[in-house]
């Protein structure tokens, strides 16, 4: 199953970064996005995000306030949805990922509040699940976007236990640091997937702790703004704090190593 949605998703692409090619929830696999796809008639439904990154490129520090930090350029929900239950494991495989392109990794949810495909990307409000990012050494060193690579391609997050049902946007996100060093290098891959979540008993409704995007980060944060090739000793991971309910939900899953931030 996996190979066949691989397969489906990278009719040809084979640029030096990478997308979220598919997703895998409790045994069942669903297909990301992949730019080329817009190509067919009709659009496939994905549970990935539409968004236009054929080229595989990024966002750029100047563009973290505007709307294309959120889930990638020009990106709009694209009508299916990943089933899974308060917690739940989530893998993402990337297609490809190079091994210069060193950074921190993310996992950000926000509530839809309804259908998916209608809200404004721009009033989503997420809160941070989980984050990992420098692991040990220097100049590059060893990060968990190693660890990425490793273990083909993929990233494990855990869906809160104490999440109400409803549907979610999970916003996963690599920023590579190899160009940081310079104004305006760092290289930010957020990818969307739509997640509907139903059964358990938990009844957080994350209404009143996320923040939207586009004020995660900002061109000056030392963690954005970083000489990856360099004798540093440590790491300010950016963005917001991972929350106490996700901290919880995932302080025992060790599928990757974490950094919850110095």
């Amino acid at each position: 199953m996996r190979s066949y949605f691989l397969a489906a998703a990278l009719p040809a692409l084979t640029a030096a970064h990478g997308h979220v090619a598919a997703v895998q929830a409790d045994g069942v696999w669903y297909q990301g996005w992949n730019a080329a796809l817009k190509y067919q008639n009709p659009i496939p439904a994905t549970v990935g995000w539409q968004a236009d990154n054929l080229d595989n490129g990024f966002v750029s520090p100047d563009a973290f306030q505007s709307a294309d930090i959120v889930c990638h350029k020009a990106s709009k929900s694209n009508g299916a949805y990943v089933s899974v239950k308060p917690g739940s494991k989530v893998t993402f495989y990337w297609d490809t990922w190079p091994v210069s392109h060193k950074g921190p990794v993310f996992d950000y949810i926000a509530p839809c509040n309804g259908d998916c495909g209608a809200i404004d990307k721009a009033s989503l409000k997420f809160i941070k699940l989980d984050q990992g990012a420098w692991i040990s050494g220097n100049d590059p060193g060893t990060w968990v976007t190693d660890d990425l690579v490793k273990n083909n391609f993929s990233w494990s997050t855990t869906i809160p236990s104490t999440l109400a049902a409803g549907n979610y946007v999970i916003r996963h996100e690599i920023i590579a640091l190899h160009a940081a060093g310079q104004a305006n290098g760092a290289q930010a891959y957020p990818q969307c997937v739509n997640f509907k979540v139903s059964g358990g008993s938990g009844t957080a409704t994350l209404a009143s702790e996320g923040v939207p995007a586009t004020s995660f980060y900002k061109a000056s944060d030392p963690g954005i703004t970083f000489n990856l090739y360099s004798k540093f000793t440590g790491y300010t991971i950016p963005g917001p704090a991972v929350t106490k309910m996700a901290r919880r939900a995932v302080e025992g899953f060790r599928g990757h190593a974490r950094a919850w931030g110095m």
